[in-house]
């Protein structure tokens, strides 16, 4: 299935205002999570909606990030040591927390990109300001070439200049899928919150 298809098809689920909502649940649910064990599943449930909605997964960088998250963890160790290999020292306490911390940022990356869709309106000035920043977050992609390694500053320029220059055109807002609420699009979005906010649950009740 082409990620053309599997965005149409997620954003054909329901309003973009209906997906952010659940989007903000299930982030609190997630935060709210104190275990880390439990934090993974539900991880992997937000990676697999980032790609349905049509998001390209990069595992490799992803894999790099919460590594280097981890290893930072690891330079300040307390609680039991599980290893030593020269002057580093791996404790129980500061991998579990690296690990907690990495879950967590990558979780709510994976997140934010299946539930803050590009036809997201708003209501009110603040709504229409979010708005905005959704719709400049999508056109990066478009310009990423413009940003090279020689030359990073002049690249942000080069962005910026383009940006302005779409706007000052009349770039139209991102046309809206005037997607229509309905039973089945709820019963889908109960069903994507309800392992979510189960995960989150089991972990407070046992407190792990």
């Amino acid at each position: 299935m082409s990620r053309e298809t599997r965005r149409a098809c997620w954003d054909g689920i329901c309003p973009a205002q209906d997906m952010f909502a659940a989007g903000l649940v299930m982030t609190l649910a997630f935060l709210l999570n104190p275990s880390t064990v439990l934090r993974l599943p539900q991880f992997c449930i937000f990676c697999c909606c980032a790609w349905l909605s049509g998001k390209r997964l990069r595992p490799l960088l992803m894999l790099t990030v919460m590594l280097g998250i981890i290893i930072f963890n690891l330079v300040s160790p307390y609680g039991r040591v599980l290893a030593e290999f020269g002057p580093l020292t791996i404790t129980q306490g500061s991998l579990i927390t690296g690990l907690h911390k990495a879950l967590t940022l990558e979780g709510l990356i994976m997140l934010s990109g299946a539930a803050v869709r590009r036809d997201l309106r708003l209501p009110g000035s603040l709504g229409a300001l979010m708005g905005e920043s959704f719709r400049l977050f999508y056109q990066f992609p478009r310009f990423k070439g413009l940003i090279t390694r020689q030359d990073p500053l002049g690249g942000i320029d080069r962005l910026l200049l383009a940006l302005s220059a779409e706007q000052e055109a009349g770039e139209p807002y991102p046309a809206d899928p005037m997607t229509k609420r309905t039973l089945k699009g709820l019963f889908i979005l109960a069903a994507l919150n309800l392992p979510v906010i189960t995960l989150t649950v089991i972990g407070v009740w046992n407190g792990v």
